[in-house]
């Protein structure tokens, strides 16, 4: 250990493994004190050869804490003495403040004096909670003091949020800046199938007086469920520690609803075990509740897959934020008419975008690209519907 000014100091993370090799200043330890935490960075690069500390132990100036078989290319332990360590060197405890290096780091990406921040976590140790409430509360006062500046000039008029908008809001954050998103894009020729649900339609209603349609929606959904069966990755999630993936033997899909600018995912149950009819009876009971804010919690929980579709509203592409734990969300746009090529010439033919985000610590480019495709082929095959 180097000279850290102080007496004993805890270990509260040890950041290398037995036989790894790291290079000149990397962090080794991280340790906390009253008023701060820091990283001891390693003198040389080398392979550790052994670890003589452990996570909660005190540590003092001159502690051993690890033997490194030394790297000879390195040239810097023969400087040591001549050389401080920069992250020791003028430290003053009225500017200590207590705080992970992961959040230093992010600190310091956003550009925020860690010392301006509230210490909400135990032992006063600054979350990443409290830099975000910080970020909010100085881009609310840098609005205040632009508003007040243009008073004269603009009118504006501030909307406070509702609940739902700050549930969905912090979960959506949360979700964006901890999931390594991917999106994939593609688009389906759904020309046949859109004619086979006219005529299905028709003759339904002929023969049973049913007084609804059967949307492209709920044959989007069949095929998902088709889709999630014979790649299970997609219906999966990770562990809390995330370090195992869960596969589900279940397949219960979600549904992404605007109900008067609030947004809901009513989740349909076992839709793999149901066909078209009774896939469109529960959706649009569902939809129902939600437009007369009946849902409950077993009707929003439990969902393996998310499907967003904005095909009712218009757009093209977009970029769907995937709903944690669920590792993956499929975004649905308006169908539009585009010329066509069928191998021979250009026939006008009603095509569906289609977006796939998916989470790449779970699942690589290569399972998303198969997935879609399947999806792409499936809705374009007439016979998969009739049965």
């Amino acid at each position: 250990m180097p000279d850290v000014g102080s007496d004993e100091l805890e270990v509260i993370e040890i950041l290398v493994n037995v036989n790894e090799y790291v290079e000149l200043e990397q962090g080794l330890i991280t340790i906390e004190g009253d008023k701060t935490s820091m990283e001891i960075p390693s003198p040389n690069s080398g392979i550790v050869k052994e670890i003589y500390i452990k996570i909660g132990e005190k540590v003092q100036t001159n502690t051993c804490i690890m033997m490194l078989e030394i790297d000879n290319s390195n040239t810097f332990l023969s400087n040591i003495k001549k050389k401080k360590l920069d992250i020791l060197k003028n430290f003053k405890k009225d500017d200590m403040c207590h705080a992970t290096p992961i959040i230093r780091r992010l600190a310091r990406n956003l550009n925020i004096d860690l010392n301006q921040v509230i210490a909400t976590g135990p032992k006063n140790r600054i979350l990443k909670e409290d830099l975000e409430l910080y970020q909010n509360n100085l881009l609310k006062e840098k609005h205040k003091i632009n508003s007040n500046n243009t008073a004269n000039e603009l009118e504006i008029e501030e909307l406070e949020l509702n609940s739902i908008q700050k549930i969905v809001g912090h979960n959506l954050y949360q979700n964006w800046i901890n999931i390594p998103h991917v999106t994939q894009f593609d688009e389906v020729n759904v020309t046949i199938l859109e004619e086979f649900r006219k005529k299905y339609n028709n003759t339904k209603k002929n023969k049973e007086q049913i007084n609804y349609n059967i949307t492209i929606l709920v044959f989007i959904i069949k095929v998902v469920s088709y889709a999630l069966e014979k790649f299970p990755i997609f219906n999966s999630s990770l562990s809390k520690d995330n370090k195992k993936i869960i596969l589900k033997k279940y397949i219960n899909i979600g549904i992404a609803v605007d109900v008067n600018d609030e947004l809901y995912v009513p989740v349909l149950k076992n839709t793999n075990q149901k066909n078209i009819e009774q896939l469109s009876c529960e959706l649009l009971c569902l939809l129902k509740k939600a437009k007369e804010k009946k849902l409950n919690i077993s009707d929003m929980t439990g969902g393996c897959f998310t499907i967003s579709n904005l095909g009712s509203i218009g757009g093209g592409w977009f970029s769907p934020i995937i709903n944690a734990p669920e590792v993956a969300i499929l975004g649905v746009s308006k169908i539009c008419t585009k010329p066509w090529w069928n191998g021979e010439k250009f026939i006008p033919s009603l095509i569906l975008p289609l977006s796939l985000s998916y989470d790449h610590r779970v699942i690589n480019g290569a399972y998303a690209a198969r997935f879609i495709t399947f999806i792409n082929q499936v809705l374009s095959d007439i016979h998969f519907f009739i049965m």
